[in-house]
């Protein structure tokens, strides 16, 4: 099979009595496999659509997904991946009983058997070798360490945003999938929109002009520090996994409410608005169309109710709320010294002249994520690069971070993107990473 890794091990449940020669693959095996069932019990009825016929997919080209975390985006996430037809979910992990028996009804009446695994823990999920991807939709306190454990594991990963915690996260999440070679999509849906994307070759391609200031907008600037509640019974593990839920993040006593993603899991150390929640949508794609996919700003401040950063190429980056042309959520606004062009998630464009928009091509309103998805299903079976892999995701993530971090602060920092640090700045620098509770690493 062309997307299968060559350290895998075969899916199919069939061995041959011998083992094959290296160059037999997978394609090969399957078909003289049912050629061999066909001859030793006859007659044999296989249907269409196992053989790729009437519309099927046949299994030897079926991408085999599991799920991690699935609940609220994940649900409709995983519903996009359902749809795809060359799709077969087998398994999902949660710590809430609740959400796993969910998904798994739903599963299995999505393909009409009984086949959908469950797991409470992600470790026995991705110890199974017959994945190939899995979803990632838990709360961002895991993102970055199921995305990790994963690509160790050797899946390819679909992993919604915030995708790290801190800076030392995203580095270490970029460092995996290079080391590894397994593809990464961050769930940063909107890199796959044709306006969003329409807008961003506007800037690329120089029809703005010589680029000089990006907008963003994150849904609010302000930063806080982990939360704690008032202790609360905790349940049965069988139906809720304290200790899991919490994983890597510091030990704090149950309450119901970070359940429902209270704040010390929207981002870690720094949470709240921030420049992150949000940011992970809109500063990625001011990333992408100055063409810092594998860099970040080297300066932020706050300055009023903005965080303005800048680039070493002399670009600036304008966080803000304020003064949008109601686009939509997620509004975006690139300037060149020749134009201008402004987008969000109600599909309109608006630009300086009439003539940016020629050839902009139908409008598709709010943020879909099945074209992200099928961008990721078709670089598991290419191995090709996604629109939002591990360095994009990275960088951007930096980006929010550090003006997280400007923000908490309450001050102007530097930030070296080649050292990934804060020049002379230990107050800055020590809010780069955060310890993992144990037995968690990175």
């Amino acid at each position: 099979m062309s997307h299968q890794p060559a350290n895998r091990r075969s899916r199919s449940a069939i061995r041959p009595a011998a083992t094959p020669p290296l160059n037999f693959n997978r394609r090969q095996f399957l078909t003289r496999a049912l050629q061999a069932g066909a001859a030793l019990a006859c007659p044999l009825i296989v249907p269409g659509a196992v053989l790729g016929k009437d519309g099927g997919v046949p299994p030897s080209e079926r991408i085999i997904l599991g799920a991690i975390g699935i609940g609220g985006r994940g649900n409709y996430v995983l519903g996009c991946f359902l749809e795809e037809p060359d799709v077969q979910f087998v398994a999902v992990c949660d710590v809430k009983a609740e959400r796993r028996e969910a998904v798994r009804a739903r599963a299995n009446a999505r393909y009409g058997n009984q086949d959908c695994a469950t797991y409470r823990d992600l470790r026995e999920l991705l110890a199974r070798d017959d994945l190939d991807a899995v979803l990632i939709a838990t709360g961002p306190n895991w993102h970055a360490l199921a995305s990790i454990l994963a690509a160790n594991a050797g899946k390819d990963v679909y992993c919604e945003k915030p995708c790290t915690k801190n800076i030392a996260q995203s580095l270490a999440l970029a460092e995996t999938f290079r080391r590894t070679g397994r593809v990464f999509q961050a769930g940063t849906q909107r890199r796959s929109l044709p306006n969003f994307a329409f807008a961003v070759d506007l800037a690329r391609r120089g029809r703005l002009g010589r680029l000089q200031t990006l907008h963003a907008h994150p849904g609010g600037l302000g930063t806080a520090t982990s939360g704690w509640l008032e202790p609360q019974p905790e349940p049965p593990r069988d139906q809720v996994d304290w200790d899991l839920y919490l994983g890597p993040a510091a030990w704090r006593p149950f309450n119901k409410k970070f359940l429902d993603g209270f704040n010390f899991e929207k981002g870690g150390g720094l949470v709240g608005g921030g420049c992150l929640e949000w940011g992970s949508h809109c500063v990625d794609l001011c990333q992408w169309a100055n063409d810092a996919d594998h860099t970040a700003p080297v300066e932020y401040e706050p300055v009023g109710k903005e965080l303005h950063a800048r680039y070493a190429n002399g670009v600036r980056l304008v966080v803000r709320n304020d003064g949008w042309m109601g686009l939509g959520s997620c509004p975006v606004r690139f300037e060149g010294d020749q134009g201008w062009v402004e987008t969000g998630d109600d599909g309109e464009i608006a630009s300086s002249s009439p003539d940016l928009l020629l050839g902009r091509g139908a409008k598709v309103s709010g943020y879909p994520a099945n074209f992200h998805v099928r961008d990721f299903l078709d670089c598991v079976k290419s191995r090709g690069r996604t629109r939002a892999d591990a360095d994009a995701a990275c960088y951007a993530h930096i980006a929010c971070h550090a003006a997280n971090i400007a923000l908490f602060l309450g001050r102007k920092v530097l930030y070296d993107p080649v050292k990934h640090e804060f020049p002379g700045d230990e107050p800055a620098n020590r809010l780069r990473s955060e310890a993992l509770r144990e037995p968690w690493r990175i």
